[in-house]
């Protein structure tokens, strides 16, 4: 009996397969490099949840479209993280209880991540990376404030 996989494993297969590709790609080109175990509309199902997410882009070739990732899968985590914080009505609290949990050395590299920013050098662009733009100074925690 074959397992089921997540959705979330499935996008990353799916983006997977277009960093692979040498071009933009068809969803039917994505279906033959996951070895095509996956319906040609569960693949389709998938990349329009991703292109839902601007995890990809489209462009329509003739009758099929095209797909071209914009993020990795440290990207779509990052969407992911963004998509959840868009839904909280209290956007503060969820990042203080966020910034409260993390262990110390994820604390260390948000903070260096917030000092860098996303515009310096080595900062990865946003929405492709950890470093999401919208956590600048004024949504820092206080140096050493912790919420329960």
């Amino acid at each position: 009996m074959r397992r089921r996989r997540a959705q979330g494993q499935l996008e990353v297969q799916v983006l997977t397969a277009l960093h692979r590709a040498s071009g933009p790609a068809t969803a039917a080109r994505v279906q033959e490099q996951l070895g095509g175990d996956l319906a040609y509309t569960t693949v389709m199902t998938i990349l329009s949840r991703l292109h839902a997410k601007k995890a990809v882009t489209r462009e329509r070739v003739g009758r099929a479209y095209v797909w071209t990732p914009t993020a990795d899968e440290a990207g779509l985590a990052a969407l992911r993280m963004h998509r959840v914080l868009d839904g909280e009505p209290d956007r503060d609290t969820v990042l203080t209880r966020f910034f409260a949990a993390l262990p110390p050395g994820d604390v260390r590299l948000l903070r260096d991540l917030l000092d860098r920013g996303p515009d310096e050098e080595g900062a990865p662009a946003p929405g492709t990376s950890a470093a999401p733009d919208r956590l600048g100074p004024a949504h820092r925690p206080a140096q050493g404030h912790r919420t329960s």
